[in-house]
């Protein structure tokens, strides 16, 4: 908007055994399942309109060739060594495991199920080998030492060059502070390398080995700008290259940080490529002050919200919330649907909806050639330089702060002029129309500078004023301008709206969740039953029953009569398990019976309860048959 060359930029991430794993259990190759997740991903930012000007993906053809230069430099300037390790081998798997891979008790405090490289519950973090009563994830199997030859990055010669990069301002001081911590540890080389079977590229002359994702995944940045550089017609080198006076930026989430700004630039700067001009480092989202919950429905995926709320919402309350730190964001409902109805629908989208109608209606659909308060249009110029420096210096919040004083102001000058009360007054025509003119002018200044965040509010709004919005172009009152009729541009949030978008989490996540089932199997041919409570399932009396007699019935195709023992009582029931059981194999066995069944009464006599069987009939039936020891009487609970 304010002119300059921009360029933004992604990548879905494609690699690792992770993604191996899942594929494998979908029943498709690694390349299509990622070929699908990256169009979900991309059409869900598409439709949150986040529109980089190039959407890739790390398994490309750039990445490989980018990646394989990238670690040639390094080998050749000598950062890149080889040893044998030992590391923790799945033998039923035939494979080696990542840290993630590994679950058993913590080497430090003896809490059981963490994970092989730190513990959530003491924050101790070790080697997978120091695990306790190891186990592998993908089989369960325990693992086993096998030593394999592994690539490594000297990290440590570039610890200088670190200290100085991450105090140059290029991160945010508290993330600079935290990386500290990692050279009082002393700086390690990174193991670059993973064994096949793995999903990535393989290193060049290392038949089996792959690169680490963690290699290839930011480089992933560089392929997908080297892609959109073939295609555009725009130099690689210009932005890449040191030396360049290009400026560039990556955005990350605050869990990542140490992949992107110590082993990253490192390898940049070892391998003669430019290092970013700054990472910016974010928090997480919680909702409702809590971490984000699948029971409680809060753990929200984009395309549920998209399925029930504006995504224009969700980018005005993030950027109303977002500064420069690493703060994370609650995203509290009320809040938020407070927020945008007030802040978005009461203040801003309300000037033009106030004043719209005056100028359609009694003044031809043009603005005034006069601008009847100088001074207020003066002050809603002048906020531009504050507003443009928080965007860049990346203060969302403080820019919006800035922009929601000046919507107050422009409601207090139109509620103080009154134009539904002037309008009445054939004298003060011209009056009414200078007031509406200025408050559509104002308007169009709000949306300018709002329009970073809420496009698709600008985009309406421009047809709405006849006019394209640019940071330049705001600094400048129409004037005798024609405008078309006011169309609503924003509806407000209904409670009802999230109400439901909680509910369809719960109930997607539980799809999602559910295991594959062979369409075969029992369950999927009889799903289990609707939920009930405690209190229902405490009503049915079984009790252990001995089978005392077993007999045809005659005329009956399908019943047995017994006689159930149910040790000082006996009851008759008549079962339809007659096409699996013969009558005299049955007597003397013990089985379970429902007690408190209401006696039903056919045409053979009174049945006294039902003995419990699975299967889907015919000779596929069996009874329940209760360990020994269990004795007729006894309550099964």
């Amino acid at each position: 908007m304010r002119g300059n060359e921009c360029y933004s930029v992604c990548a879905d991430d494609a690699h690792g055994t992770p993604v191996m794993l899942k594929a494998q259990e979908l029943g498709i190759t690694p390349e299509e399942m990622v070929a699908r997740t990256r169009a979900e991903h991309h059409q869900d930012l598409l439709d949150f309109h986040v529109q980089y000007d190039n959407y890739y993906v790390t398994h490309s053809p750039e990445n490989k060739a980018l990646c394989e230069t990238i670690y040639n430099r390094l080998d050749e300037a000598g950062y890149i060594s080889k040893r044998t390790i030992n590391q923790l081998y799945d033998p039923q798997k035939e494979m080696f495991l990542p840290d993630r891979f590994v679950k058993g008790t913590c080497p430090s405090c003896n809490a059981e199920d963490q994970n092989g490289d730190s513990c959530d519950v003491c924050g101790a973090t070790y080697s997978p080998t120091e695990v306790k009563n190891p186990r592998s994830v993908v089989s369960g199997a325990t693992p086993v030492l096998k030593e394999s030859e592994h690539f490594f990055f000297d990290l440590p010669q570039f610890e200088g060059m670190l200290k100085e990069w991450i105090r140059s301002g290029a991160l945010q001081s508290e993330m600079a502070n935290k990386l500290q911590e990692w050279f009082e540890e002393g700086l390690q080389q990174w193991d670059i390398s993973r064994d096949a079977p793995y999903f990535g590229f393989e290193i060049p002359g290392a038949p089996n080995k792959f690169f680490y994702v963690w290699v290839d995944a930011p480089v992933g940045y560089m392929a997908s700008f080297q892609n959109f550089c073939d295609q555009n017609d725009v130099n690689f080198d210009d932005f890449w290259n040191q030396g360049t006076d290009t400026e560039l930026y990556h955005f990350i989430g605050k869990d990542i940080t140490y992949f992107h700004c110590l082993f990253w630039p490192a390898m940049l700067e070892g391998a003669g490529f430019r290092k970013p001009t700054g990472v910016n480092i974010h928090g997480f989202v919680t909702v409702n002050g809590a971490k984000m919950s699948k029971s409680r429905g809060t753990f929200i995926k984009g395309r549920t919200y998209l399925d029930h709320l504006d995504p224009e919402y969700l980018r005005y309350y993030f950027a109303s919330k977002l500064g420069d730190g690493v703060t994370d964001i609650d995203l509290n409902f009320a809040d938020f649907a407070q927020k945008v109805n007030s802040d978005l629908v009461g203040k801003v989208v309300n000037i033009a909806s106030r004043c719209a109608s005056f100028i359609t209606k009694r003044f031809d659909g043009k603005l005034s050639d006069t601008v009847l308060d100088e001074a207020l249009m003066a002050e809603f110029h002048a906020a531009a330089d504050t507003i443009e420096a928080n965007f860049e210096n990346r203060k969302y919040h403080q820019a919006i702060r800035e922009i929601m004083a000046l919507a107050d102001k422009a409601n207090q000058f139109i509620d103080a002029n009154a134009p539904w009360v002037t309008i009445k007054d054939e004298t003060k025509q011209q009056f009414t129309h200078d007031v509406c003119s200025l408050g559509i002018n104002m308007f169009r200044i709000l949306v300018t500078y709002l329009k970073p965040v809420l496009p698709v509010l600008a985009e309406k709004a421009e047809a709405f004023l006849n006019d394209t919005l640019t940071w330049e172009s705001s600094q400048v009152v129409l004037k005798g301008h024609a405008i078309n009729k006011f169309k609503a541009m924003m509806q407000r949030i209904e409670m009802e709206k999230i109400d439901a978008m909680v509910e369809d989490s719960k109930e997607s996540l539980a799809a999602a969740n559910a295991p594959k089932l062979d369409p075969e199997s029992p369950l999927a041919k009889d799903p289990i039953s609707e939920e009930i409570t405690f209190d229902d399932f405490a009503k049915v009396d079984f009790r252990i029953a001995r089978i005392a007699n077993a007999e045809h019935v005659e005329k009956a195709d399908k019943l047995l009569r017994l006689e159930l023992d149910l040790g000082g009582e006996t009851r008759q029931v008549f079962a339809g398990i007659k096409s699996a059981y013969a009558p005299e194999d049955l007597i003397g066995k013990h089985t379970v019976m429902v007690a408190n069944l209401a006696p039903r009464k056919m045409r053979f006599g009174m049945s006294e309860g039902m003995v419990l069987a699975a299967g889907p009939g015919g000779k596929d039936l069996y009874i329940l048959e209760p360990h020994e020891g269990a004795k007729p009487g006894m309550r099964v609970k």
